[in-house]
């Protein structure tokens, strides 16, 4: 089955900026699109932001187009988010997955924590 993992978070400071990757490994990797979430204690996963996989078309969540940028690299079954003009409510753990409408198609994987402060 496909395996999903995400890197690239941390500790940064207010201003900066920070780009997380979801790498696709194992199985038959073909979804419609790709997404990235985040969620903070106590709450579910919200959307920030999704991408088709076979064209550039593109989805933000809301006041996603602010701070966030979803990009990819079908080549290497990866994807990115960019987070731009970092603040302290970006705050979260963020993860990856794809799908196909409004089905989810992989288990989710462990998630990478960013921590925006100063």
């Amino acid at each position: 089955q496909v395996h999903l993992v995400e890197s690239g978070g941390g500790l940064v400071q207010p201003g900066g900026s920070l780009r997380l990757t979801c790498s696709a490994s194992g199985g038959f990797f073909d979804p419609s699109f790709m997404a990235w979430f985040r969620q903070t204690p106590g709450k579910g996963r919200d959307l920030v932001g999704a991408i088709s996989w076979s064209t550039d078309s593109r989805y933000f969540g809301e006041d996603a187009k602010v701070r966030f940028i979803v990009s990819k690299d079908n080549a290497k079954d990866t994807v990115y988010l960019h987070i731009v003009d970092l603040k302290p409510e970006v705050t979260a753990v963020y993860y990856c997955n794809g799908g196909i409408g409004a089905t989810i198609l992989y288990p989710w994987g462990q998630g990478t924590r960013v921590t925006v402060s100063s």
